[in-house]
């Protein structure tokens, strides 16, 4: 029942290095998410004030938009109106 120390250097080493791959494939996944996020401002950057693509860009590149389309429907269909609610609040009709 000896301890090897060159296995449990083998051992500490590999924990290491999958909390390191782990800890980065997070990290992408996050990267990924934002930059989903700038490519659907990119797109739809008009109903934020930004100046707009050309149509025919846009039209070609809307089929890769279904997912981020999907939720900005759902965040439309769920958000209230903030500014009505502050008013509301504070008594001003």
């Amino acid at each position: 029942m000896g301890f090897n120390l060159l296995e449990i250097l083998k051992r500490f080493f590999q924990d290491v290095h999958r909390t390191q791959c782990e800890g980065l494939v997070a990290l992408t996944c996050v990267e990924l998410r934002e930059l989903e996020n700038i490519f659907a401002l990119l797109l739809l950057g008009s109903f934020a004030g930004f100046s707009a693509p050309p149509t025919f860009l846009s039209l070609e590149l809307l089929p890769y938009m279904e997912r981020e389309l999907r939720i900005m429907n759902r965040q439309a269909e769920n958000s209230g109106d903030m500014l009505a609610e502050l008013m509301g609040t504070l008594g001003i009709d």
